[in-house]
């Protein structure tokens, strides 16, 4: 019973908060008060606590004779079917822009104003929305009022708590009108229909290229800065990205939980094995929108864009020269270092580059294979 009063104490504070013309009275008002039997909540109207009331009863007596929802006032019913009249009348005198409610318009103003009149009293930190305001207050009450009925976690935010539910469920109500993929959030979507319509609107200030997603952004930011926050604390290597720790962890453990289902084969990584699958499907995702042509991967069709272009982003600080591929900045630095990591297993020679490596024990295996055959020759005459 008590934590039933509980939950209807949370549901009560929530949606009284969107109930703005419910007056609840002033403790010192003096005047004749309704009070909650539920929750002790004091109203000045007795039509005021019948209305309150239905949010524990559950009755929502206003019904759409459109799509049959039910509502617990008939003013959230009449906001609601202008979903389906696409009705607007509540109009910004500043920038035109429409909206269907009152409360919605009064909110959007607070952007031309500046107004936050909600403040915090525990930080002073002050908001332009109510709603706002209490969810900000449980990061100092530690309040996670949202509970999952399957694996008991609890969330401080409704929306937190409906994203969650979705791995349980496997729900992806958003799909894209391009290629039909779905997804369990809506902002992952946002950044997936980037792919197709190829949109980057977050730019670097410093170097001017631009990305589809503001994180994307703040990771590459830190090629600028040098930063590397995430630490391996097994060999003490610094990365710029969490996921690349990840990945990297997982060369001290061996783990390899990817496996593809067609040929068996596992990987450290999700992208990893994501790649690998289009070798079975066939799949090139990422086309070209100057020449048309395809590739597998994202990387692959950045470098071939640079054909195009003729963008050069990697220079070497000892002569100057510019480069397309970081691999062959990489390669070409070893002519001023003189390093020759690609050492022959069979003689112990050394290369700058794996591909004279491979032509050195090509060279190699053709010289043995004449000797063997001319030994054979001086023996039969």
């Amino acid at each position: 019973m008590e934590s039933e009063l509980c939950e209807d104490n949370v549901k009560c504070k929530m949606l009284t908060e969107s109930l703005d013309f419910i007056e609840e009275v002033p403790k010192d008002r003096g005047k004749t008060s309704h009070n909650c039997d539920i929750c002790k909540k004091s109203f000045a109207r007795k039509e005021s606590l019948a209305t309150h009331k239905r949010i524990h009863t559950g009755e929502k007596p206003h019904h759409c004779d459109i799509c049959g929802k039910s509502f617990y006032q008939k003013y959230a019913l009449t906001n609601h079917k202008r979903i389906h009249t696409g009705e607007r009348p509540y109009r910004c005198n500043i920038c035109g822009q429409s909206f269907s409610e009152g409360g919605t318009l009064t909110k959007h103003k607070r952007v031309h104003t500046g107004e936050k009149p909600y403040r915090c009293d525990c930080c002073g930190q002050s908001f332009s929305e109510v709603g706002t305001l209490t969810k900000h207050k449980r990061v100092h009450t530690g309040e996670k009022p949202f509970r999952c009925d399957v694996c008991s976690q609890s969330f401080s935010e409704g929306s937190s708590l409906t994203r969650h539910k979705r791995i349980h469920t496997g729900g992806r109500p958003y799909h894209c009108d391009v290629c039909g993929k779905s997804f369990s959030q809506s902002h992952v979507l946002t950044n997936h229909k980037r792919i197709h319509t190829g949109k980057r609107p977050y730019q670097c200030v410093i170097c001017g290229q631009s990305y589809s997603t503001l994180s994307i952004l703040s990771t590459h930011k830190r090629i600028h800065t040098g930063e590397k926050p995430f630490q391996c604390d097994v060999c003490g290597k610094s990365f710029s990205q969490n996921n690349v720790l990840n990945n990297h962890k997982r060369i001290h453990t061996g783990k390899r939980p990817y496996l593809c289902v067609t040929c068996g084969q596992s990987y450290s990584t999700a992208s990893t094995l994501s790649t690998h699958k289009r070798i079975h499907t066939g799949e090139k995702p990422y086309r070209c929108d100057i020449c048309g042509k395809s590739f597998s991967e994202n990387t692959h069709l950045t470098v071939h864009k640079r054909i195009h272009t003729g963008e050069k982003p990697y220079q070497c600080e000892i002569c100057g020269q510019s480069f397309a591929v970081g691999g062959t900045l990489a390669k070409h630095k070893r002519i001023h270092t003189g390093e020759e990591p690609y050492q022959c297993d069979t003689c112990g020679q050394s290369f700058s580059q794996n591909d004279q490596l491979n032509k050195h024990k090509c060279t190699s295996t053709r010289e043995k294979a004449y000797h063997h055959d001319n030994s054979f020759s001086d023996n039969d005459g």
